[in-house]
C-alpha cells in the first residue's frame, strides 16, 4: 500500500499521478487544495509531485531567454521606421548554424505575441527559406488558435524540401490547428507568357486573392551573391544570371521578387516571370517579418529596408551592423566578399 492509502495497482497509481500533476501544473491548484479534493495530506500531494517528475509524466523545461542587442534593435528601427527589430547578440564561438537558429527563436518570439492577438480562422502568409524554417520550429504548438496558412510564393523546388513553401504551410497549420493552402505553381517560370498563363488558372487565381489577404506574414530576404544565393541552388538562376542581375544594381529578393539597393523593382524583368504576391502586395499586409542574417546579406537587407517590404526583422548583431554601415554610407553598395565588409 502507498503512503495515500490508495491501491497500489501500477495503472490506478500513474492515473492518480496524471491527476495530482495536472490540477498542480495545467489548473493552478495549490498542494493543500488537492489534498482536500483527495482526503489525503498535504506531504502525500508533495510526494506525489515529486513522483510524477521522476517518473517522467511531467517533464519541466527551462527556456533560457535568447541574448538580444537592445541597441541595435532600436537603431534599426529609429533608422528604417520599423515596428519591431529583434537582433540576437553573438558570441564569437557560435557556429553559423547556431547562430541561424538563435535568430530563429526571437522571429518565433515574436510571432508567438501576435498569434495570441489574432482572431481563430484568420490567415497568415509564408514564404520559404533557411529563416522561415528555423522561425516556424522554434514556434510553440498551440492548436487552439486555429490560425489558416498560406502560401504566398510558388513552390522553390529547393534541394531541401523542408524549406520550401509547401512544407513549411503545412508545418505551421499543423502546429496552429489551422489548414494550410499551398500554391500550385513554381516560384519562377522561363518566360513571362507562361507566367500569365498560369496567373489566369482559377486555383493560382485563388491562391493569390488569398495571399493578399494575410493579417501577417514571414519571409527572408535572399542575395545575388552566389556563395549565398537561394536560387543557384535551388537551381533556378546560374552564376551568369546572377551577374547580370548584379550588373543592373540588382542586390537581392524578397518573396522571389527581385529589387535594387534602393527597394526598387518596377524595370526588372525577372519579376516578369514570378509567381506570387507583388512586393507592391507585401507593402500591405499589415506587419511582415523578415527573417534574414549572414554579412552577403547586408545590402538585400538595407535594399528590402529602404523599400518598406518589412514591419520588423530578425537579424544577428554583425549583420545588423553591416546594414546600418551600408545605410551611413548612402549609396548602394557592395561587400567585399574576401573580408565580409562593406565596401564602396
Amino acid at each position: 500500500m502507498s503512503n495515500s492509502g490508495f491501491d497500489d495497482n501500477k495503472e490506478e497509481r500513474t492515473d492518480l499521478l496524471v491527476m495530482v500533476a495536472t490540477l498542480y501544473y495545467e489548473l493552478n491548484r495549490n498542494q493543500q487544495q488537492i489534498a482536500d479534493r483527495l482526503e489525503i495530506s498535504r506531504s502525500s500531494v508533495s510526494r506525489m509531485i515529486k513522483e510524477a517528475r521522476d517518473q517522467g509524466i511531467v517533464e519541466i523545461r527551462i527556456h533560457k531567454p535568447v541574448n538580444r542587442d537592445y541597441a541595435l534593435e532600436q537603431a534599426l528601427i529609429d533608422q528604417f521606421g520599423l515596428q519591431d527589430a529583434y537582433v540576437l547578440r553573438t558570441p564569437v564561438e557560435k557556429r553559423e548554424d547556431e547562430i541561424l537558429w538563435g535568430v530563429g527563436r526571437l522571429a518565433a518570439n515574436y510571432l508567438q505575441r501576435v498569434i495570441e492577438m489574432l482572431p481563430p480562422r484568420v490567415c497568415m502568409g509564408i514564404a520559404w527559406g533557411t529563416g522561415v524554417y528555423a522561425a516556424i520550429s522554434a514556434l510553440q504548438e498551440d492548436r487552439s488558435r486555429q490560425i489558416d496558412i498560406v502560401q504566398i510564393i510558388g513552390s522553390v523546388g529547393a534541394p531541401d524540401p523542408l524549406i520550401d513553401g509547401p512544407d513549411l504551410a503545412r508545418l505551421m497549420a499543423a502546429k496552429l490547428g489551422g489548414r494550410h493552402y499551398d500554391m500550385h505553381a513554381p516560384a519562377l517560370v522561363e518566360q513571362p507568357a507562361l507566367r500569365d498563363m498560369l496567373f489566369a488558372e482559377p486555383a493560382v487565381r485563388e491562391s493569390l486573392d488569398r495571399g493578399r489577404k494575410v493579417a501577417l506574414a514571414i519571409t527572408g530576404i535572399g542575395t545575388v551573391e552566389p556563395t549565398a544565393s537561394s536560387f543557384l541552388r535551388a537551381g533556378h538562376l546560374t552564376p551568369a544570371d546572377l551577374s547580370e542581375l548584379s550588373s543592373m544594381g540588382v542586390v537581392g529578393e524578397t518573396c522571389g521578387r527581385f529589387f535594387d539597393g534602393w527597394g526598387r523593382f518596377e524595370n526588372l524583368a525577372i519579376n516578369q516571370r514570378v509567381i506570387g504576391i507583388g512586393l507592391d502586395d507585401l507593402k500591405r499586409v499589415p506587419r511582415v517579418i523578415a527573417v534574414a542574417r549572414g554579412l552577403p546579406k547586408a545590402p538585400s537587407i538595407l535594399g528590402a529596408l529602404r523599400g518598406h517590404y518589412m514591419t520588423v526583422l530578425a537579424t544577428d548583431d554583425l549583420t545588423a551592423r553591416a546594414v546600418l554601415q551600408l545605410a551611413e554610407a548612402g549609396e548602394p553598395a557592395a561587400m567585399d566578399r574576401q573580408n565580409g565588409v562593406a565596401v564602396g
